[in-house]
């Protein structure tokens, strides 16, 4: 058996029914959308949710609690076998490195390190937050991790 021999098992795909391709077609004329009315105008249809003017029911449901949806941290998740085969030893890896890469792409508020693959090489690692399995794995190898946090604050000037 190969590709090109491969096909569906006899009565798995049936012939579409041609719409409005004329009165003995068995979809002629109104193409099965009735007698005029909203559902049977080109682009027409109501939006998600729509219930005929009745109030719907996500506006008659109580509304309760605090969502952080919009709010919250979006995190992308980088893994340490991905370092070590796109960087040199002895790199310096930060937000900007990983974009030059190509491992971050797009908005992002914070970057997690997480353990997953083996590392050979030594980095010095600046990440929002990181894997207690990605920490050990790095300092194992030789590298080291630099927490932004405490990097920004000694940059800062005194005033």
């Amino acid at each position: 058996m190969e590709l090109h021999n491969l096909s569906p098992n006899p009565g798995a795909k049936h012939r579409v029914k041609r719409l409005g391709a004329g009165e003995s077609s068995g979809r002629g004329k109104t193409a099965g959308k009735g007698n005029k009315g909203q559902k049977a105008r080109s682009g027409s249809g109501t939006r998600v949710g729509f219930e005929g003017g009745q109030m719907p029911l996500h506006r008659r449901l109580p509304k309760r609690g605090f969502n952080n949806y919009d709010f919250r941290d979006k995190f992308i998740v980088v893994n340490v076998g991905d370092l070590d085969n796109r960087f040199e030893a002895g790199a310096t890896i930060d937000e900007k490195a990983l974009r030059e890469v190509g491992l971050v792409n797009g908005p992002c508020d914070r970057i997690k390190l997480l353990g997953d693959g083996e590392v050979e090489k030594s980095f010095t690692v600046t990440f929002d937050k990181v894997s207690a399995t990605a920490r050990e794995k790095i300092e194992k190898a030789g590298g080291s991790i630099v927490d932004p946090a405490s990097e920004s604050k000694a940059s800062a000037p005194e005033a």
